[in-house]
């Protein structure tokens, strides 16, 4: 994939040596990709990098990351190998690029070292999915996240989900149905599959509104997106009931 290789290019070009790897993780090593899918990638280094470094890489990503024109949008993930191994939580990351940034980023935003919870997600997905895109398999470079930090970060982001909800239906959804599914089993399972789950034992009442989210995430790119009012009145609703699942299941 042309996209996938640029980034790869541009990470090398940007941190050369000090690359320990970099890894697909998301959407593409969990089910594949779809219409909307990013592109996530993670990338290990051996320090962090300095201004000039993180000018470049942003400059770099703000040209090839987008929704138009066959390019897909890019999740990119830097992260210091020694904030993550030994592995502790909450890990920092390094640099951060999103297309939900993209306006921060375009009015001068440089994104810096922070806490970054969602490692505690990505980084099994990384050593699941073992898509080395340069470098060793990574599990010769990360550790394995344990399953309590996997809890935390899964519930940590639920309130931030729930701001975006009238906004990003589709994938707030599918990412609750996902926490539930994580919490109950451990699994991080894609968001088709995650959506698969929690409607086996969604009441019925509560199924449409998760049944039509999947069905726009399989196949709908987001200017394609449409809900009716009936389905939209649900969605509230439905979002209660998984919360009240994901209430019963999270640590005390």
């Amino acid at each position: 994939m042309d996209q996938v290789r640029e980034t790869v290019r541009l990470v090398g070009d940007v941190l050369g040596a000090e690359v320990v790897g970099v890894y697909l993780h998301g959407s593409a090593v969990l089910g594949g990709l779809r219409p909307a899918s990013d592109l996530d990638v993670l990338v290990v280094s051996r320090r962090s990098m300095d201004e000039r470094e993180r000018r470049v890489l942003l400059d770099g990503l703000l040209e090839r990351s987008g929704s138009a024109n066959g390019v897909r949008p890019v999740e990119l993930t830097v992260v210091v190998r020694s904030e993550v191994r030994p592995w502790r939580y909450p890990p920092t990351g390094d640099f951060l690029y999103g297309e939900w940034l993209r306006e921060d980023y375009e009015a001068g935003l440089l994104p810096q070292p922070e806490p970054v919870p969602d490692l505690a997600l990505l980084i099994p997905m990384v050593l699941a999915g073992d898509r080395p895109l340069a470098g060793p398999p990574p599990a010769r470079v990360l550790d394995p996240v344990p399953h309590a930090d996997l809890v935390r970060a899964s519930v940590a982001g639920v309130p931030e989900l729930l701001g975006e909800l009238d906004g990003d239906t589709r994938n707030v959804l599918l990412t609750l149905a996902r926490v539930w599914s994580t919490l109950a089993t451990g699994e991080i399972r894609s968001k088709d599959a995650a959506a698969d789950w929690a409607l086996d034992r969604l009441p019925p009442e509560h199924r449409p509104v998760l049944a039509h989210a999947r069905e726009l995430y399989l196949g709908r790119r987001y200017d394609e997106e449409h809900w009716s009012g009936g389905l939209r009145a649900r969605v509230r609703p439905h979002v209660e009931a998984v919360l009240a699942e994901i209430e019963r299941l999270s640590p005390r």
